[in-house]
């Protein structure tokens, strides 16, 4: 049977992403993005319902989120979900949810005027 994973969510960093190294060298970066939804109430008034997602980048693509993204910044982000795991001192299992970025798009309009040379909107991972 076949199956699908694929995530697209357009939403703002909530901080600076932060360059990291595996134990064997390898650049990754996490960083956190809030999306907004917005819907109406029962009394008829508009709300917004704000979910907060892990996005993981990994090899060069890290490097250059970290260096061209920062807090604030509106993005497109298009990957898969993932599980990761691990275990804390105490020994107790731990898992999360979070976005394998294949694709991050930048939407602010002002990041167009500010890189005239070099085209980084659009950053295939």
């Amino acid at each position: 049977m076949a199956s699908l994973n694929r995530v697209f969510l357009i939403g703002r960093l909530v901080a600076d992403p932060q360059l990291q190294h595996t134990q064997s060298g390898t650049p990754f970066t996490r960083f956190r993005i809030a999306v907004n939804t917005p819907y109406r109430d029962r009394s008829g008034n508009w709300q917004e319902d704000t979910l907060f997602i892990d996005v993981v980048l990994w090899g060069e693509a890290a490097d250059r989120a970290v260096s061209r993204f920062n807090k604030g910044t509106r993005v497109l982000v298009e990957g898969r979900l993932r599980q990761s795991t691990w275990e804390t001192e105490e020994g107790e299992r731990r898992s999360r949810i979070e976005v394998r970025a294949d694709r991050v798009v930048a939407l602010d309009p002002r990041r167009e005027s500010e890189e005239n040379i070099e085209d980084i909107d659009d950053i295939e991972f």
